[in-house]
């Protein structure tokens, strides 16, 4: 996952965070389950860079074992 990635991830994360909360204390119900969809938003983008990530470092472990023979 790039800096950029990580960065934009959290700061969605961070967003959902803060409109649930605005929408919990005003008591408006559509803000807080945007604020909850956006988080989980920013969890899905979080996983698939990590998947990325995963399949990158495995790739890259075939490559140097292909290297080696």
């Amino acid at each position: 996952m790039s800096t950029g990635d990580k960065i934009g991830a959290k700061a969605d994360d961070f967003g959902g965070k803060a409109k649930e909360a605005a929408g919990s204390l005003t008591g408006d119900e559509k803000l807080e389950n945007e604020g909850k969809a956006d988080q989980a938003k920013a969890g899905i983008k979080e996983a698939a860079e990590n998947v990325k990530d995963a399949l990158g470092d495995a790739a890259g472990k075939v490559k140097n074992a292909l290297k080696k023979d």
